[in-house]
């Protein structure tokens, strides 16, 4: 993993986890310093997490964590996952392309090599994200409806709503096995679905898909703000019959 990407994780998981608050300067040097690391791999960091939405440009150099709440991380979510939702019911009523299938699988095969030793390292982190982002872009890039994929991009500039801005906890990597191995069975369950030309099914697993994500997320000053809909972990009455639904549909991966 280059040094840039594990700096731009582990700031990524402190701003989630609260130890950077919003508003608060994000100083080079201190953070070099936390991170045992130089102060290049963190320059170059910043920029780049500025692009995703978590920091904003804090006077003439230097950045400050931008200022959000959880209600609005989870309402971008959902409507992402409204949009893909959209996006997946056309591709599957069009009839996919066998180039996409291709791809789509590709990404499965990359999940399943994550999940089959049965638990997460932290290795798993970036491949996870960028399996994850490539995934639900294949979604956005096959309904070939442009409009679509620019209100989907609007969405991720909310900070962590992008699908491929995974931050693991590591305290619970047990959890966080179980939320994301999940969401992985509701990837097989979509491709599926599209495969299948089900459109009003895999519209209903998108927009269930938007759960796990939630969830992963773990933030725990901001869980009951945000409702019980986070709080909950996977075992919870709700998230236990989607989960159970969507059993029925897939094998178990």
């Amino acid at each position: 993993m280059k040094q840039q990407t594990l700096v731009m994780l582990r700031i990524r998981e402190m701003i989630l986890q609260g130890e950077l608050k919003p508003g608060e300067r994000v100083p080079e040097a201190v953070i070099a310093e936390r991170l045992g690391i130089s102060r290049t791999p963190v320059r170059q960091a910043l920029p780049a997490l500025a692009q995703e939405g978590l920091l904003v440009a804090g006077g003439a150099r230097g950045y400050v964590v931008r200022g959000f709440t959880a209600q609005e991380i989870l309402d971008a979510i959902e409507v992402r996952a409204a949009l893909e939702g959209f996006a997946a019911r056309a591709i599957a009523e069009r009839g996919p392309t066998r180039a996409l299938l291709r791809a789509f699988r590709a990404c499965l095969d990359e999940g399943d090599a994550i999940f089959e030793k049965r638990r997460l390292t932290e290795d798993d982190e970036l491949q996870y994200g960028r399996m994850n982002g490539t995934f639900h872009a294949l979604i956005l890039e096959g309904a070939e409806k442009a409009i679509v994929s620019d209100l989907a991009a609007r969405c991720q500039l909310v900070p962590f709503t992008s699908p491929s801005a995974i931050a693991f906890d590591k305290a619970e990597l047990g959890r966080m096995f179980e939320v994301l191995f999940y969401a992985h069975r509701q990837h097989h369950a979509i491709v599926d679905a599209i495969e299948q030309g089900d459109g009003w099914r895999v519209d209903f697993l998108l927009k269930e898909h938007a759960n796990p994500q939630k969830q992963s997320m773990n933030l725990p000053e901001w869980r009951l703000s945000a409702g019980s809909r986070l709080a909950d972990p996977v075992g919870s009455e709700g998230a236990q019959a989607s989960q159970t639904a969507i059993a029925k549909l897939v094998p178990n991966y």
